[in-house]
Order: C-alpha cells, then sequence, then structure tokens
C-alpha cells in the first residue's frame, strides 16, 4: 500500500468506524463482540484496499456477517460479559424520552434472530434501500423484503404496538431515527 492508500484508508477508518461498531452492535447484541467484529473487518480492509471498488458497502456487508458469526459461537469458544454491567458508551445531547424510546426498540431487536436484526438495522437505521440491503447481505432483494415484513411484524408483537394500556406508541417504532427515508 502506498501513502496516498494509506491516507484514504485512515481517512475511511477515522469517518466510518463508529457508524461500523453501531451497526455490529445493534446485529449481535454485544459491545465487545462489535468491537472485535469491526476491528477485524477493518484489518482484513486494510489488506485489500486497493481491490475493493466500494469499501463502506464492502466494510458493512462484512460487520453484519463477522458480527453474525458472533453470535454463532460456541458458549466454550468465547467468555461472555456482563455486558448490562458496562457503561454505554456517551450518549450526545438527547432527551430522556428519546432514550428510553431506543432501549425498549434495543431490547425488542435483541429478541430477534441475528438474520432479520440485519435486515431491520440495515434498512431503517442505517438508511440503506432494499437493493443496498440485499448486496450488503449477499442474497436476493425479495427475502430483504421478506425480512423486513417478518421482522417489522415481530416488532410489533413484542412491543405490543397498538394495543391500549399495554403497548408502546406506534412513533417508538420509528426505526428511522436521524437518518432520513429511502425509497425502497
Amino acid at each position: 500500500m502506498n501513502g496516498d492508500e494509506e491516507a484514504e484508508f485512515r481517512a475511511f477508518v477515522e469517518v466510518q468506524l463508529e457508524s461500523l461498531r453501531g451497526l455490529a452492535y445493534l446485529t449481535c447484541g454485544d459491545w465487545q463482540a462489535a468491537e472485535d467484529a469491526a476491528c477485524t473487518v477493518l484489518a482484513r480492509l486494510y489488506g485489500r484496499w486497493s481491490r475493493v471498488d466500494n469499501p463502506g458497502a464492502y466494510a458493512r456487508r462484512m460487520v453484519v456477517r463477522a458480527a453474525i458469526d458472533e453470535t454463532r459461537r460456541p458458549w466454550w469458544r468465547r467468555e461472555r460479559g456482563m455486558s448490562h454491567a458496562m457503561p454505554e458508551p456517551p450518549p450526545g445531547p438527547d432527551g430522556t424520552h428519546a432514550v428510553d424510546d431506543r432501549l425498549v426498540v434495543r431490547e425488542a431487536l435483541s429478541r430477534l434472530s441475528p438474520k432479520l436484526r440485519a435486515v431491520l438495522v440495515l434498512r431503517f437505521l442505517e438508511g440503506l434501500s432494499v437493493q443496498e440491503t440485499a448486496e450488503a447481505l449477499a442474497c436476493p432483494e425479495g427475502t430483504v423484503k421478506s425480512y423486513t415484513a417478518r421482522g417489522l411484524a415481530a416488532l410489533r408483537d413484542i412491543l405490543h404496538v397498538g394495543e391500549p394500556d399495554r403497548g408502546v406508541p406506534a412513533d417508538v417504532l420509528n426505526l428511522r431515527g436521524r437518518h432520513e427515508a429511502r425509497p425502497a
């Protein structure tokens, strides 16, 4: 890797590291595993930097795969820390209700299968289109659409959306957060 490519890679890491780490966390639900997945992917990307056409898409696809693989590892091959006791990364300025809503949605997402969770995270939190999500997960667009429908239905059931006196308000399920909506 020459000096210019090295500088490009460093700039890429500075811009994308937090996003990749967050994507991995939302996919696997464990900050330590997310950190491992993001760092492993960036190390692999470093060696392939000059051969990768779209490093952002490549990194997202590989981080999702690495995070899903972390959830498949047998319990005796990894230590399981007390992630609930670990401090969260420092939050930005935010209202209390938004934090509560995010915690509710994060808990609900953690109850989904890794594939459904990965599709929902890529589609709604990362703001990718159906086509971009299919490319990131290396699956057909129809699979992304069906996983999206099944994942959202499962979240509505988990959150009891629309049930009086039991459910959460429907706007809690607005998964897009700060990202703008993209057309399917």
